[in-house]
């Protein structure tokens, strides 16, 4: 069974800690408590983002805000038969994203600022739903395990490749995280990578954005 509602509002958590909690944690307990073998959807954010090298499974976490802790309960009220996959920066073509976000605003404008000092692995969900199927299929042991897109950039580099793939022309000024002023703190640094030799591999992120833009645009 795949567990996949979440309270993704990480500012909206810092002011409501309980309702993620209950979102978050109560909700992956009500999933578990079906008693069917689960995956759950965890983040990098249960990192504190310190590190400036890849996560693997084996580190200790230490979220630094309301939403990271609550996922981090979350995968312990997942249970034992459990597979906890974390993602990191994750986007697709329905909903809201950052990609999405991004090419409205660089329709509009001819200049946006974007945050250049947090480093991540910017996931697409079509590339991200084909290896959980893969680990599942494969029998993997249950466990965390980081399933993220290969490679890494900064939220501007991504924005950058976002306006440069989709044809757009519009200029990217590169800000701090304490310029844009945010509720809840970010991991400066969260890059997942897995340290299980039988952990499927994501394609590069730029692949991830193109198979995206093909199915926006």
């Amino acid at each position: 069974m795949l567990h996949a509602a979440a309270w993704t509002d990480v500012d909206g958590a810092e002011a409501d800690p309980q309702g993620a909690a209950a979102v978050n944690v109560g909700g992956t307990q009500h999933a578990a408590e079906l008693g069917a073998p689960l995956v759950a959807f965890s983040t990098d954010y249960v990192f504190d983002g310190t590190k400036g090298e890849p996560y693997v499974e084996s580190d200790a976490p230490n979220p630094q805000s309301a939403y990271g802790r609550t996922k981090l309960h979350a995968e312990a009220a997942a249970g034992d038969d459990a597979w906890i996959v974390r993602s990191s920066w994750l986007f697709g073509w329905t909903s809201r994203n950052f990609v999405l976000t991004m090419l409205r605003l660089g329709a509009e404008r001819d200049e946006v600022a974007v945050v250049d000092d947090q480093r991540g692995s910017p996931t697409y969900v079509g590339h991200l739903a084909e290896a959980t199927r893969a680990l599942v299929d494969a029998g993997a042991p249950f466990g965390v395990w980081h399933l993220g897109a290969d490679g890494d950039c900064t939220w501007a580099d991504f924005a950058e490749a976002i306006f440069e793939e989709a044809g757009l022309d519009c200029r990217v000024r590169r800000i701090t995280t304490a310029e844009l002023g945010r509720p809840a703190p970010r991991p400066a640094y969260s890059v997942l990578r897995s340290e299980r030799p039988e952990a499927p591999r994501l394609p590069h992120w730029r692949d991830g954005l193109r198979a995206c833009l093909e199915r926006v645009l």
